[in-house]
């Protein structure tokens, strides 16, 4: 099975680049215009999201730099170390869903000081796989989009990052302890 894998992992990518264009060839798509319109309209949606992205980036910055994430982490350390949790991985429930970039380096420091194979930098790996940058998703894609009432999508994504924090917790001690 894992020799299977392996074929199809190291031969998806070189199949899909031949195949798509003979596809369209075949099919009669003009595959250069098709691809420079479809450029020309990810500009322009990137021009779209561009204060979407600065706002969320301020806010981002604020929230950090106010101490409101320490503030946060130092109110719940206590419930964590009572259930067993390392509380070295309670940063991230709260970075993944703003940052992703600012959760993999901390995630990447976690590795670096405890190991990848310690528990810490099992369930941080985990965290990292199981949730989203739910806060970034939200903004570019309904401002790319232009949908300003996104509370509905925020609780859900916001929930599905707890479940995920959570559901990695709870695997990783399943797993590997």
């Amino acid at each position: 099975m894992y020799t299977l894998i392996s074929v199809i992992s190291a031969w998806a990518i070189p199949v899909m680049i031949v195949f798509i264009p003979l596809y369209a060839a075949y099919r009669k798509v003009p595959v250069y215009e098709s691809f420079v319109d479809g450029a020309k309209d990810g500009f322009d949606t990137a021009i779209k999201i561009i204060p979407h992205l600065v706002g969320m980036m301020v806010a981002i910055s604020v929230f950090r730099a106010s101490g409101a994430m320490d503030l946060l982490i130092g109110w719940m350390k206590p419930f964590m170390e009572s259930i067993g949790v390392p509380t070295e991985v309670l940063p991230l429930a709260f970075l993944r869903p703003i940052t992703g970039a600012g959760s993999l380096a901390f995630t990447a420091d976690l590795i670096q000081q405890f190991g990848p194979d310690s528990m810490i930098g099992r369930i941080a790996s985990t965290v990292q796989g199981s949730t989203d940058t739910t806060l970034y998703v939200i903004t570019v894609y309904f401002g790319a989009i232009g949908i300003r009432k996104a509370s509905y999508a925020l609780k859900v994504g916001l929930i599905s990052d707890l479940i995920g924090f959570i559901a990695s917790i709870i695997v990783c001690y399943m797993v590997f302890a």
